[in-house]
């Protein structure tokens, strides 16, 4: 259902993505947006930009979660969870309740290819990005890779694709958003604060795909056992999916490896696409992600040698496994952004043949261990437990099977788990830091701590200390 013609506009929350929602609003002028309010919740107070924003028309709420008043559509930041009270009490007072997404969905003219997964979103978004631009597609990466949806449904129009990374919090609070091509990476446990139970987590990721039918194409590891948990919700009659994993699934739709080749099968035709070894991207997580790109960026109409020459020049993202420089031999990764288990062992995949050092450890977020320890075990040579969760990661580490095969170290603090690795380290090793943890025990977020990693591998180079 089209948004009205002229509504009232509430937005709940008074982040970046609430306040880019108040912007679009405000530059509509009143033909379109009758008006626009603003709860900020609890702790909300005026800022330098809310105070723009209320000099051009918008009415700003701000200490409490109590709404008043009534609104025909209200759009919630994502940060508010749809158990809370604040979304209760939103919910009260507006016609329909929905995330960005859904409204800027609601407004775009563009066909969208909408991602998302407990892991690999942000890589599988800019690799799609990446073969679409290769191919002359028109389209824009959006979404929670970080230009907002809305920014982008006045640019672009019916012959473009908006490629979305979707988290869980903005799939959840969707009813008519209908993606053209959705992937869906994988599942683990995550976020459970805000949707209170796994399996409220999974059935929000698997939301993405309620809308699609035969002429759309759902991609889904068929591989993984989180996604495949749930198998009876997504392959479900009327509704197209590509079985996505290293193996041949054998459906008409497919996208695996063969012979050590990235092929991709959409109804029943076969496209040979690279190698996976001249990947630049490690891993067989980025196997996978790669193929999922290829598949999306082939249905959007990219043809075959534009997706093999993007497959081919696509480099590593920041904080994503990135090579960040070799000091006596020892080679240096920055996996920042791996912030729970699942990453790490994805992450670890990717130097079957090398010795590797693990640095591990952040802001503790309570994950259970015991099989992820284990994981490490087998995969390490060495691991460096640091920060605030360093002495339960140690322990876990070494009451786990294979830990006599381990050197397990501690460190106070990210540059000392650097100089605790060094010291552990042989010629031709690698040196990853894939930390299971968030990072606020010392940094602003993962993108901070990959930044100081990367600053003190270069220090050392650089002061002669290497």
């Amino acid at each position: 259902m089209p948004l009205p013609k002229t509504f009232s506009l509430l937005v709940l929350g008074q982040g970046s993505t609430g306040l880019d929602v108040v912007e679009w609003a405000l530059a509509h002028g009143p033909e379109h947006v009758s008006s626009v309010t603003v709860y900020g919740g609890a702790t909300s107070e005026a800022t330098e930009r809310t105070r723009a924003l209320e000099a051009r028309g918008a009415r700003f709420v701000y200490g409490t979660e109590a709404v008043g008043g009534d609104y025909d559509i209200c759009v919630a930041s994502p940060g508010i969870s749809e158990f809370s009270d604040f979304f209760a009490a939103a919910r009260a007072h507006a016609g329909e309740v929905m995330g960005e997404p859904e409204f800027a969905w609601r407004l775009s003219r563009s066909s969208w290819c909408a991602i998302t997964g407990t892991n690999g979103k942000t890589t599988t978004t800019t690799l799609t990005h990446h073969l679409l631009d290769a191919a002359g597609i028109e389209n824009a990466a959006v979404g929670n890779i970080g230009t907002p949806t809305i920014d982008a449904v006045d640019a672009h129009g019916e012959d473009a694709w908006l490629v979305a990374e979707l988290s869980s919090y903005q799939i959840a609070t969707t009813s008519e958003l209908h993606p053209r091509v959705a992937v869906l990476l994988n599942i683990t446990p995550d976020h459970l604060a805000w949707h209170r139970t796994h399996e409220n987590y999974a059935l929000a990721k698997i939301r993405l795909f309620a809308n699609m039918d035969e002429g759309d194409l759902a991609i889904v590891d068929v591989e993984d056992e989180g996604v495949m948990a749930f198998a009876d919700r997504i392959f479900v009659p009327g509704r197209r999916v590509l079985s996505l994993g290293i193996a041949d699934a054998g459906t008409p739709d497919a996208a695996f490896v063969r012979e050590g080749v990235l092929t991709v099968r959409l109804a029943g035709t076969e496209c040979a696409l690279v190698d996976a070894g001249d990947l630049a991207i490690a891993g067989n997580h980025n196997v996978t992600n790669a193929l999922a790109a290829s598949a999306a960026a082939l249905f959007c109409g990219a043809p075959v040698e534009a997706v093999r020459s993007g497959l081919l020049s696509f480099r590593p993202l920041e904080h994503r496994v990135e090579p960040c420089g070799e000091i006596d031999g020892v080679r240096f990764f920055n996996d920042s952004k791996a912030t729970n288990t699942d990453a790490v062992e994805k992450a670890l995949t990717a130097f079957p043949d090398d010795d590797v050092i693990v640095l591990l450890g952040g802001h503790d977020k309570g994950t259970p261990l015991e099989e992820f320890a284990a994981f490490v075990c087998e995969h390490v040579r060495a691991a460096v437990c640091f920060g605030e969760a360093r002495e339960r990661f140690r322990h876990a580490i070494e009451e786990a099977d294979g830990s006599e095969r381990v050197d397990i170290a501690e460190a106070d603090d990210l540059c000392d788990a650097v100089d605790v690795a060094r010291s552990l380290a042989n010629r031709g090793d690698v040196v990853l830091l894939s930390p299971a943890c968030s990072s606020f025990d010392e940094f602003s977020g993962f993108e901070e701590r990959g930044r100081r990693f990367k600053e003190y591998v270069e220090q050392l180079r650089a002061d002669g200390r290497a």
